[in-house]
């Protein structure tokens, strides 16, 4: 489920946060799915628990995630979530868009290399 790339500059929570955000907005985990246990998690990957302590409360911080005393944590169930993260990329898009407009690369360049995505 979870590989962690140590040839990557970033630190391990951050991979971490970052590989379970994909699986949630994917729909590879679904709401009100159980996370896996710190413990198991920190034994599988073979790193120290609090790391995967950290990612876990950057996920809560980030509404990914929420805890239950005694039960673990799951994957929220907020469908806003999905909504508000693609309406990110489309305005990071556009901001880009616009950049790339503005040193010349044309309108049609650009559906073509999003047209290439698809293939």
């Amino acid at each position: 489920m979870i590989i962690i790339d140590y040839k990557d500059t970033r630190p391990i929570y951050e991979q971490i946060v970052d590989k379970f955000k994909v699986l949630i907005l994917k729909g590879a985990m679904r709401p009100e799915e159980q996370m896996p246990s710190v413990r198991n998690l920190a034994m599988e990957l073979s790193i120290n628990p609090n790391t995967i302590q950290k990612a876990y409360a950057e996920l809560e911080r980030q509404g990914f995630i929420y805890t239950v005393k005694g039960r673990g944590s799951f994957v929220s169930d907020d469908g806003r979530l999905v909504e508000e993260r693609k309406q990110e990329y489309l305005a990071r898009i556009v901001e880009l868009a616009g950049e790339a407009l503005e040193i010349g690369i044309g309108k049609p360049e650009l559906i073509a290399a999003i047209e290439e995505l698809r293939a």
